[in-house]
C-alpha cells in the first residue's frame, strides 16, 4: 500500500489526485517518521483484502497523544463532500484556501475532496507560521471559502489586527469548541462571510452536524445533525453517533479494529439533545472530571473565562497538594493584575469554590498540534510559567 507524505504532496499535489484514482488504497501521513512509519506498516498488514483497494488512512491521536490509524472509504468521502456542498450552501465557492494541515480529516475532507469533487481550486497557504504571507493570500482570493479552527482566531487578533478579508465567503470551525466569544472579530475580519459551526470526529470522517452562526448564539450548540447521521446521548451523557460517511476501521496501540454498521461510535464528547433537534457538547469526556463529589467541567470555566479574557486560555489538569484531582488555568499573553482579579470575579459569580482552578498561570505561547489543538501534554510539561494566584499556599 503506498504511503504519502504531507510535505511531498505539498511539493506536488497531483500526487495525492494520483492515489485517489488509483485503485489501491493509500495512506496519507504528516511527515516522516521512521519508528511511526514502522507501526503503520504493521497495522496495514492486518488490514483485510478488501480494504486494500478504494481505502484511504490518516493518522490522529487523541487526547493522550497516542497514534491511531484510521481507513475510510474514497466514495463515502465524495458523498460528504456533496452533502457538504449543498448543507453549507457552497455553489458560489469558487475555491479554498488551506490554513490547516491536509492530513487533517477537516482539512482533507472539506477542503480536498470538495475541491476535487465540485472541481474547485485548492489554494495552500504557509499558515499562521507566516502570517504576512497568508494575510496576501486572504487579501487576494475572491468568493472562496476558508476552514480554521477555534485556537487560530485569538492568533488572528494578534497578527493581522485591522486587516479585512472580504473575498472570503464561506468560513468554517471545528476541531474544538466554537470560538463564540470572538465572533465580533471573526465577523470584522470576514465581512462576507458565511460563518458554520462544524461538528464530528475523526471516526466519522469528519462530520456530524451542523449549525449556521445565526442559528444560536451558544458556542456549545452544534446545530442538527447532517442528513443520514444519527446521534444519540448514551450512558453518562456519552455522544455517539452512526453515520454511512464514517471510518469503517482504526488501528492503534490495541490492535486492529473494524466498526460495524449497526455500531454506535463514541465521539469522544459528552452531548445532549436540545430543542429543536439541535444538540449541545458538554465537554470532552477527559473534560469533565469529579472533585470532591463534584462533576467539573472545564469547557464550562473557559467560557467564563472568555467573557472578560480576549487572549488564549486553556486548562491542564494537575492533583492538588491533598492528591485530589484539579486543574491549572493558563492563560496567553501575560495578563496584568486587572485582568486575573476580573477572571476571579467570574469564578466567584459563576461556579463553586471546588470548581475554581488550582493555579492561574500564564506563557508567552500556547503549544499548539499539527491540527491547531491545543497540545495539553506539552503545555503541562512547559518551564517558565509565570504564576498569578493559587488556591493553596506552597509550605
Amino acid at each position: 500500500m503506498k504511503i504519502l507524505f504531507q510535505g511531498d504532496v505539498l511539493k506536488d499535489v497531483f500526487c495525492l489526485d494520483e492515489a485517489w484514482q488509483a485503485d489501491d488504497s493509500f495512506v496519507f501521513l504528516p511527515d516522516r517518521n521512521g519508528s511511526r512509519e514502522d507501526w503503520i506498516r504493521k497495522g496495514i498488514e492486518k488490514l483485510p483484502g478488501e480494504m486494500k483497494k478504494s481505502h484511504f488512512g490518516l493518522l490522529t491521536s487523541g487526547s493522550t497523544g497516542a497514534p491511531k490509524l484510521i481507513f475510510g472509504v474514497k466514495s463515502r468521502s465524495e458523498k460528504l463532500a456533496r452533502v457538504l456542498h449543498e448543507m453549507q450552501e457552497s455553489e458560489p465557492a469558487h475555491s479554498a484556501v488551506l490554513m490547516l494541515p491536509l492530513t487533517y480529516c477537516y482539512s482533507f475532507v472539506n477542503q480536498w475532496v470538495w475541491s476535487r469533487v465540485m472541481n474547485r481550486k485548492l489554494i495552500i497557504t504557509p499558515g499562521l507560521k507566516y502570517p504576512g504571507k497568508t494575510a496576501e493570500v486572504l487579501g487576494t482570493v475572491d468568493e472562496a471559502m476558508l476552514c480554521l479552527v477555534g485556537a487560530q482566531v485569538p492568533l488572528f487578533i494578534n497578527y493581522f489586527r485591522n486587516q479585512v478579508f472580504p473575498g472570503i465567503i464561506r468560513l468554517h470551525f471545528a476541531g474544538g469548541p466554537f470560538p463564540q466569544q470572538h465572533m465580533d472579530a471573526v465577523q470584522h475580519f470576514f465581512p462576507s462571510a458565511k460563518i458554520f459551526n462544524n461538528y464530528g470526529c475523526a471516526e466519522a470522517m469528519p462530520r456530524l452536524s451542523l449549525r449556521a452562526l445565526g442559528e444560536s448564539d451558544e458556542g456549545a450548540n452544534i446545530g442538527r445533525p447532517i442528513r443520514s447521521v444519527e446521534l444519540k446521548s448514551g450512558e453518562d451523557d456519552e455522544l455517539l453517533f452512526r453515520s454511512p460517511y464514517r471510518a469503517v476501521a482504526f488501528y492503534d496501540d490495541s490492535g486492529f479494529h473494524e466498526i460495524r454498521d449497526e455500531e454506535w461510535v463514541p465521539t469522544g464528547d459528552l452531548g445532549e439533545p436540545i430543542e429543536n433537534g439541535y444538540w449541545r457538547i458538554k465537554g470532552r469526556a477527559n473534560e469533565v472530571y469529579k472533585r470532591f463529589g463534584e462533576k467539573i467541567a472545564l469547557p464550562q470555566l473557559l467560557r467564563s473565562v472568555y467573557g472578560v479574557w480576549t487572549g488564549q486560555a486553556a486548562f491542564y489538569r494537575e492533583a492538588d497538594p491533598n492528591g485530589e484531582e484539579g486543574h491549572i488555568l493558563v492563560l496567553c499573553p501575560v495578563p496584568d493584575e486587572e485582568a486575573v482579579r476580573k477572571i476571579l470575579q467570574q469564578f466567584r459569580k459563576n461556579h463553586p469554590r471546588a470548581h475554581w482552578p488550582l493555579r492561574i498561570e500564564s506563557v508567552d505561547h500556547i503549544p499548539l498540534l499539527m491540527n491547531g489543538k491545543v497540545d495539553y501534554l506539552s503545555l503541562k510539561r512547559m518551564d517558565r510559567k509565570k504564576e498569578h494566584w493559587r488556591q493553596f499556599q506552597v509550605s
